[in-house]
């Protein structure tokens, strides 16, 4: 007998946060989130997502353990503004039993048809800068900090119920000795020539902080032609530095900007903390946050978070100039791989901005997509 549970509680929010902890305690390729950091994410009071957004969260109990949880969402900006009649739903976890799977998705599927919804998909987030799809392929890698990682047998719970393929997104890895200098570097002052372009550097999160409204201005501008974006609101600007950009380092913050000093393009690469959060078992104190620190200051594994060039510069080369930057960085710190975050299958630009790199999907994940 499968009971499904809303949760109402912080201590059974913490149970919904803390369930994939026992689910891939025997994993050694899932990478567990900062508990605190989770919980915040789900805090109406702390989350700035929630102005314009709902959320409502479930358990699965069977004999009387948690066996599943699902958050379902509805973003009233895509909603209302966009007209898209989504229902979302995400932090989508169960054991490998069909009727957990289904009676969770059925109370995702009730929002919906409530909230006269047409169609449900995910796993997804509550916007663009949360973690998105199902793992399909490359199920024998280690997670990131920002994907989400699961079991094979969740694409074929999805498949049983009726779901179908949406999205799909490739995860894509190359060593940094690929990128070959002789390719961007006279292309580099070739570029900043002809548009008077020129690159910031930035050596502490000081620096960084009065540009990065500027930043996510030009991360809107660059993504909204995409399916399924939604806008980063002002105030959530105010969230994602405090708790994003304190977390990167800054020399791997690369902006370029044009002769009237407005920025075209910004460039974002995080250190791999898998590892990391792996030995800090969820928690920051009393030793996760060395194990942190320890990763931010020595990984040799970076992961290209995200990359945003204005309309207007791209196909112009920018990149060059991006790439002969982190170049020098990763010469100077002994970068051995470079991943990528999932990268939509559509996006045909991306794909030809890392061509020259020789990159190999290592990974794909789908959201999937159900009507209502």
């Amino acid at each position: 007998m499968i009971t499904i549970k809303k949760v109402t509680s912080q201590t059974e929010l913490k149970k919904f946060v803390t369930f994939p902890f026992s689910l891939y305690k025997d994993s050694k390729y899932w990478v567990p989130p900062i508990i605190k950091d989770e919980l915040e994410t789900f805090d109406k009071t702390k989350n700035p997502v929630f102005k314009n957004a709902d959320a409502w969260f479930f358990l699965a109990y069977k004999n009387g353990q948690i066996v599943g949880r699902v958050a379902a969402i509805i973003n009233r900006l895509e909603v209302e503004k966009q007209g898209l009649k989504k229902m979302r739903f995400g932090w989508f976890d169960f054991i490998d039993d069909q009727e957990v799977s289904k009676a969770l998705l059925q109370k995702v599927a009730e929002i919906g048809t409530k909230n006269n919804l047409e169609y449900m998909e995910g796993p997804v987030g509550f916007s663009n800068l949360d973690k998105v799809g199902v793992l399909i392929e490359g199920f024998d890698h280690i997670g990131t900090m920002i994907t989400w990682y699961n079991y094979p047998y969740y694409k074929t719970h999805y498949e049983n119920m009726g779901f179908v393929k949406e999205k799909e997104y490739m995860e894509n890895k190359f060593p940094a000795s690929n990128a070959d200098p002789a390719l961007f570097t006279k292309l580099n002052d070739l570029i900043k020539r002809r548009y008077g372009l020129k690159e910031v550097n930035f050596t502490s999160t000081k620096e960084v902080m009065p540009m990065a409204d500027e930043m996510f201005d030009l991360f809107n501008e660059t993504y909204s032609k995409l399916s399924s974006f939604v806008p980063i609101t002002e105030v959530q600007k105010n969230y994602f530095k405090k708790k994003y950009i304190s977390f990167i380092n800054p020399e791997y913050i690369k902006f370029i900007k044009d002769k009237e000093d407005k920025l075209i393009a910004f460039a974002i690469v995080m250190p791999s903390f898998s590892e990391a959060l792996q030995k800090a078992k969820g928690k920051l104190f009393p030793f996760g946050i060395f194990h942190l620190l320890k990763a931010k200051k020595n990984s040799k594994d970076v992961i290209f978070y995200l990359i945003g060039i204005h309309p207007d510069y791209q196909n112009k080369g920018v990149t060059a100039i991006i790439f002969n930057e982190y170049y020098k960085t990763f010469k100077e710190k002994g970068i051995k791989m470079c991943y990528r975050t999932p990268e939509l299958e559509e996006n045909v630009a991306i794909k030809q901005m890392w061509k020259h790199f020789d990159p190999v999907i290592y990974k794909r994940r789908r959201t999937y997509k159900k009507s209502l």
